[in-house]
């Protein structure tokens, strides 16, 4: 194979659309770059470059950097640009899909999301994340050394097991190592992963109840406290429940739903992260005493902060405070007189 320098042009740019798409590349070729036209392919042979998912989505798009030493040949049509599932490197193992007779436009990254020259078959190949794919390119006329546009790797070294070649021995075609026929960079040869979005808010809220309407001061007192999460994201909420001094011998147990967790029990206040689903919730069963000496109100907040990433579109419902007054009418609770 031999090659011809060049600096790359303005026009490599990433093509990319939507915080989805996500770009997938293993050469480090960038705009203003340098990067070297690859000849020596003769009509049939291909170069591939193998890739990794970034995520459980769609294959929408592949690209292949197309470059002359002038940069400004006529339009070329090729033979086909194949996505593969992965092999063993350096064989590919079986097509998910072709895109038949490809255009390419000199000294540009060219780009394909569809299968046909119409425009109607979008390329959609599934893909999990973490899963390696192969995007190959192959020639239907063999690049003049030093004249036609070929294929472009970059120039800092090249990676293993990311890099192949279907070259022709003798009447047949062979899967090899590029790296093993003298290439030293990665081929600029790409795809588009289009990743679903991920949700980054999570609507929390908070609930408390008490066991009883009043309290009645030398007695036991149980709150429950709801910490919920309606979504659509899961969220890492900080639990705050700074009680009351009159509020003594404080105990706490909670349970988690709906895949949601949290500490399953402690004592004293509450200042603890919680984790919780969609759709969960995490329960707190917190019991103490109310002191002797306690007059007038008996006030507890509770507040739940989301952590970051993620964002609370509705912080009202964020703290919950219940205020309980004693309970003054003894003499009718106790039945007396009656």
């Amino acid at each position: 194979m031999k090659r011809c320098a060049f600096a790359l042009a303005a026009a490599l740019v990433s093509l990319s659309v939507g915080a989805v798409e996500q770009t997938v590349q293993n050469d480090s070729l960038g705009n203003g770059g340098t990067g070297v036209i690859v000849y020596g392919f003769v009509s049939g042979e291909a170069a591939a470059t193998w890739l990794t998912s970034p995520c459980t989505g769609t294959l929408r798009a592949v690209q292949v950097f197309w470059r002359s030493p002038v940069g400004t040949s006529a339009q070329s049509i090729e033979d086909s640009v194949t996505i593969y599932r992965a092999g063993t490197f350096p064989n590919p193992g079986a097509a998910a899909a072709v895109i038949a007779g490809p255009v390419l436009n000199d000294g540009v990254l060219n780009e394909w999301r569809y299968l046909d020259e119409n425009n109607t078959l979008p390329l959609a190949v599934s893909l999990t994340a973490n899963e390696q794919f192969v995007v190959s390119f192959k020639f239907f006329d063999a690049p003049i050394t030093n004249s036609t546009p070929s294929v472009v790797r970059d120039a800092d070294g090249i990676q293993a097991g990311k890099n192949a070649l279907l070259a022709k021995i003798g009447a047949s075609f062979v899967w090899l190592d590029s790296a093993t026929l003298g290439l030293t960079g990665d081929w600029v040869i790409r795809g588009v992963v289009d990743c679903p979005a991920v949700p980054q808010t999570a609507d929390v809220a908070v609930g408390m109840t008490a066991s009883a309407a009043a309290y009645t001061p030398g007695s036991p007192l149980t709150y429950t406290i709801t910490v919920s999460n309606a979504g659509p994201a899961t969220a890492a909420a900080t639990v705050v429940d700074l009680f009351p001094t009159s509020y003594t011998g404080v105990n706490w147990t909670c349970v988690g739903s709906g895949g949601s967790t949290c500490p399953a029990g402690g004592s004293g206040n509450i200042t603890h992260s919680v984790t919780l689903a969609v759709g969960g919730a995490a329960t707190y069963t917190v019991t103490g005493t109310v002191a002797a000496n306690t007059t007038g109100g008996l006030g507890n907040a509770v507040t739940a902060i989301v952590g970051s990433p993620i964002t609370d579109p509705d912080t009202n419902n964020n703290t919950v405070t219940l205020t309980l007054q004693p309970d003054t009418d003894l003499i009718f609770r106790d039945n007396f007189g009656s």
